[in-house]
């Protein structure tokens, strides 16, 4: 009875009365109809988070950020039982509103209605509020063994995962999917070695998969959504038209996210129906001027200081971390913790990890020395300008 166990940990309110195997089962309404993994409703019955049947593969558009990201997905969901498992886990990070759900959820949605293999999908607060359950009830033996019985199991923004127990028992059905060769596909707003919450070896196995970032929609990607956006639209109101420049101007000057889009054409979806006006770039510019933000600084990541510093000095990244202490190494490397602790918003701790596994105070040390020379050596001040210069651009 291990999804019964799941979903009465998951949804404790539903009568735990599914008895699932791998190829079919009783239907979660206690109908006695056949159920195949196939059937929607089976995720629904494994107490898997709430699905949006508009998030599928046919309904994500590909473009030069997203393209490894999007193939690495399908190939996940079309693998069959039995085959070997290429990327494990598979590990998608980006920022907000790039397409980070619509993947994992296509993923869920095209593995389930192959029937291959069952396929949950969970946001970490599920994870954590299914766990939480089991162990308020006495069913967390159960609870475990159900969650390693599944077929793929799909974790949504990871970086939401607290407690430390939570976190353990996510660390162990980690190991026994990866090590019983079950796929595991997870999504979070930053890289595995940013989770700063979470334990090293969990980092570690996070990392051993295949990592894959989504970058910012180019100009031409959002383009081509909004015009995706359209067609869907005309689908519940035939006689919405948005005229080629006006998804130019949009494309052009909402540049944050993609819900930004949605977010731009349903303004202009409802101006249209309630005034019965056309939809024109003049009409455009007013409704959507609140969305154009400001372009963000570049986020400067931690490798990336380490390389630009490197190369400045002459030295090498491994030189940075290592343990030798000759003034050709020291300086460069308190320069690089100086704008780690400047330009990132990384804790001491977290910083002195990236350099080696050294103390936080190690790092102090080294903000405090550069930001006591800045003020007197001229040279090291404009150095170091230069140095921000190159890594913000």
């Amino acid at each position: 009875m291990r999804s019964a166990v799941l979903k009465s940990a998951m949804l404790p309110k539903t009568k735990p009365d599914i008895g699932l195997a791998e190829n079919g089962g009783r239907h979660p309404n206690g109908s006695g109809r056949a159920l195949s993994v196939g059937d929607p409703s089976v995720h629904e019955a494994l107490g898997g988070s709430p699905l949006d049947p508009r998030l599928t593969f046919d309904t994500f558009v590909v473009g030069r950020s997203n393209t490894l990201a999007h193939a690495a997905a399908k190939q996940v969901a079309g693998a069959k039982r039995g085959d070997a498992v290429m990327f494990n886990p598979l590990y998608i990070h980006s920022g907000v509103g790039l397409g980070k759900t619509h993947l994992l959820q296509a993923v869920t949605w095209a593995g389930n209605a192959a029937g291959e293999r069952k396929v949950l999908y969970l946001t970490a607060e599920k994870f954590m509020y299914g766990f939480v359950s089991a162990l308020r009830t006495q069913t967390a033996l159960a609870f475990k063994e159900a969650l390693r019985g599944i077929g793929v199991l799909v974790i949504d923004d990871l970086q939401f995962l607290q407690g430390k127990s939570t976190q353990a028992e996510f660390c162990h059905t980690l190991n026994a999917l990866i090590d019983a060769g079950r796929q595991v596909v997870i999504a979070s707003d930053r890289p595995p070695s940013d989770l700063e919450s979470l334990d090293d070896r969990v980092r570690s196995r996070l990392a051993g998969g295949l990592v894959v970032e989504m970058g910012p929609l180019g100009e031409e990607l959002r383009f081509e959504i909004l015009k995706a956006r359209v067609m869907a639209a005309r689908a519940h109101h035939p006689a919405f038209d948005v005229p080629l420049p006006v998804l130019g101007y949009i494309a052009k000057t909402v540049t944050h996210n993609g819900r930004d889009l949605e977010g731009a054409l349903n303004r202009l979806l409802a101006h249209n129906k309630l005034t019965g006006h056309a939809v024109t770039l003049e009409m455009a510019e007013r409704e959507v001027r609140d969305l154009i933000r400001p372009q963000e600084p570049k986020r400067v990541k931690i490798e990336d200081i380490q390389r630009v510093v490197a190369r400045q000095y002459n030295v090498s990244r491994s030189d940075l971390l290592s343990s030798r202490r000759t003034a050709n190494v020291v300086r460069p490397r308190q320069v690089a913790m100086y704008l780690a602790k400047t330009l990132t918003l990384r804790s001491l701790p977290e910083i002195g990890r990236r350099f080696g596994g050294r103390d936080h105070t190690t790092v102090l040390h080294a903000v405090r020395k550069i930001e006591g020379l800045v003020g007197n050596d001229m040279a090291l001040a404009e150095e170091i300008e230069i140095l921000k210069r190159q890594l913000q651009e």
